[in-house]
C-alpha cells in the first residue's frame, strides 16, 4: 500500500504509482482506437448507420453510477474493516506485552529471557497471520522468532496463527501454575488472547468471503458494453471531440471498476492493499522496544511507505 502526502493539483495529474491507470491503459487504448474508427466511418457498420440517442446513455450512465457506488461502498467496507482489525491487533499486542512485563511476578534469573521469548511469540503470531492471509509460508520471520522445537510443531499445520496462540496460552498457564500470575491477571490475559483469536477470525472471514461474483461480473460487463456503445451515441453530436470525451468517460468507469476489484481484497500485495508487512514491523518494533529486545536489522517503519 502506498501512503503519501497529498501534493499539488498539477503533480497529481501525472502520478503513476498507486494509480490503477497502469492496469487499464490497454483497455483505454483499445476503446480510443475503436472511437476513432467510429468517428472515421461516421458511426456506420457496413454501410448501416447506427442511430443511438445520447439520452439513452444518460439514463444507463446514471443507473451504472448508482450500482458502482453500491459496489464501491461494499469493497471499501471490507478494506476498512480489515484495517480496523489490524489496528486493533497493534493495540492488543502492546497491551499484552505490557501485562507480561509488569504483571508476571517471576524473580528467577532467567525470567527476563523467558518473557522476551514469549514476546517474540506475539510478533510471530502477527507475521504468521500476515502470511496466512497472503498464502505465504513466512519462514524467514518465524525461524527468527520461534525456537527449533516450535518450528517443528508447526510443520504440516494449516492454521499457524492458532498454533502460536496455543504456545502463548501454554506459557501463561505454566506461569499461573507456578504462582507467578494470579487468577484475575490470568483472566485478563486470556481475554487478550481471545481478542487475538477474534481478530484472526475476522480477517479470515474477509479473506474467505469475497464480494459475490455475480455483482463483479455484472458490473464488469455493463461498464465495458457501455464504453464500447458510447461512441455511436456521441459521434453525431460531438464530432471530432467524441474520442476524447469517450476516453474520459471510459477512464472514469473502468478505473472505478478496477479500484473496486482491488480494494475488495484488502490483504493482497497490490499498491492499494493494506500494508500488512509495515504493520507487522511496527508491532514488532514497539513490543521489542518495550521488552528491551535487540532490534538487529529491524528498523522503525517510515510514516510513508510502500508495503
Amino acid at each position: 500500500m502506498i501512503v503519501r502526502q497529498r501534493t499539488n493539483w498539477l503533480k497529481m495529474l501525472f502520478i503513476w504509482r498507486g494509480s490503477v491507470l497502469k492496469k487499464i491503459v490497454v483497455q483505454l487504448i483499445i476503446i480510443s482506437l475503436f472511437s476513432l474508427a467510429i468517428y472515421y466511418f461516421k458511426g456506420k457498420i457496413f454501410d448501416y448507420k447506427v442511430h443511438l440517442n445520447p439520452t439513452i446513455f444518460t439514463l444507463i450512465g446514471l443507473a451504472l453510477a448508482i450500482f458502482m457506488g453500491f459496489c464501491n461502498s461494499a469493497s471499501y467496507d471490507r478494506f476498512w474493516e480489515g484495517r480496523k482489525l489490524w489496528g486493533l491487533l497493534v493495540i492488543e499486542t502492546r497491551s499484552l506485552t505490557r501485562q507480561i512485563l509488569s504483571l508476571v511476578n517471576d524473580s528467577a534469573p532467567e525470567a527476563k529471557e523467558e518473557k522476551q521469548k514469549i514476546i517474540k511469540l506475539i510478533s510471530a503470531f502477527c507475521w504468521s497471520l500476515n502470511y496466512q492471509l497472503r498464502d505465504k509460508s513466512g519462514t524467514e520471520h518465524l525461524s527468527r522468532l520461534l525456537s527449533p522445537e516450535q518450528i517443528d510443531q508447526l510443520k504440516n499445520k494449516k492454521f499457524i496463527p492458532s498454533i502460536i496462540l496455543g504456545f502463548i496460552a501454554d506459557w501463561l498457564n505454566e506461569q499461573n501454575k507456578k504462582g507467578n500470575i494470579d487468577t484475575i491477571v490470568m483472566t485478563s490475559m486470556d481475554h487478550q488472547l481471545s481478542q487475538f483469536s477474534n481478530i484472526s477470525g475476522g480477517c479470515e472471514r474477509i479473506y474467505n468471503t469475497p464480494l459475490p461474483f455475480a455483482y463483479s461480473i455484472l458490473l464488469h460487463r455493463t461498464v465495458y458494453l457501455y464504453c464500447f456503445w458510447l461512441p455511436f451515441g456521441l459521434v453525431d453530436s460531438l464530432g471530432w471531440m467524441m474520442p476524447l470525451i469517450v476516453l474520459l468517460i471510459s477512464y472514469t468507469f473502468i478505473a472505478l471498476d478496477a479500484i473496486i476489484q482491488e480494494i475488495g481484497e484488502p490483504f493482497g500485495e497490490e499498491e492499494n492493499d493494506l500494508a500488512l508487512n509495515s504493520i507487522c514491523r511496527t508491532i514488532e518494533f514497539s513490543i521489542f522496544e518495550q521488552a528491551e529486545i535487540p532490534q538487529g536489522a529491524l528498523k522503525k517503519p517510515d510514516s510513508y511507505f510502500i508495503d
